[in-house]
């Protein structure tokens, strides 16, 4: 079920369908229109997010060509039936190491890049475990529609480092965790996690 408010979804579809619009148009005066639209999605978002609209323009003018959805990417590390989250630094909540995949880059490199960068552990992709529409799942509202990808991957060694976004590395019980970043990791996701731990036949999920 989507749980994003109905002003983001509107405002998300016509920032698409106007980045979309303008990447093949040739028509001067459609290319006028679908700019139109996107000046209608900046000031639903501003407007509604309280967040200038300046920022919101500069973050869509980096957006070029068809518009799809970003992918994240997150490493779902146990030890000991407990999982690895690092505390994220923007809101102070606990998360699972991961970011977005960059050009060029295999998701199995991605998920064990963002571990070794966010917790200082060494890690092997293994499974993918999830693929979640991030609007789907109970996270905070959001400026772009994301999906998620949850890869379990296996432990290799290192030690608990802190990173330029994230701090404090541990491995937590999932009924004995910190407060979760909910942009990033929500409960469901957790204990989904978990059922993926002791089920590992379970198949990989989506939607």
């Amino acid at each position: 079920m989507n749980n994003i408010p109905k002003w983001l979804d509107w405002a998300q579809k016509l920032s698409a369908l106007s980045q979309s619009g303008l990447a093949f148009s040739k028509n001067p005066f459609e290319i006028e229109r679908y700019r139109e639209i996107r000046r209608i999605a900046e000031q639903m978002m501003a407007e509604y997010s309280g967040e200038p609209v300046d920022m919101i323009q500069n973050l869509l003018d980096q957006q070029k060509g068809y518009a799809t959805p970003k992918l994240d990417v997150r490493g779902v590390v146990f030890r000991d039936n407990k999982i690895l989250m690092v505390k994220e630094l923007a809101d102070g909540g606990w998360t699972l190491p991961g970011g977005f995949i960059d050009v060029g880059e295999p998701p199995s490199r991605a998920v064990e890049r963002e571990v070794w960068e966010e917790s200082g552990y060494l890690v092997k992709a293994v499974k993918l475990l999830a693929v979640y529409d991030r609007n789907q799942h109970g996270h905070t509202p959001y400026i772009f529609h994301l999906y998620k990808l949850f890869i379990r991957c296996e432990w290799l060694g290192g030690q608990p480092t802190d990173s330029i976004e994230t701090t404090g590395a541990d491995f937590f019980a999932e009924d004995s965790h910190p407060p979760l970043s909910i942009a990033r990791f929500t409960e469901e996701e957790l204990h989904r996690m978990f059922e993926h731990l002791h089920q590992p036949d379970l198949p990989t999920d989506f939607d």
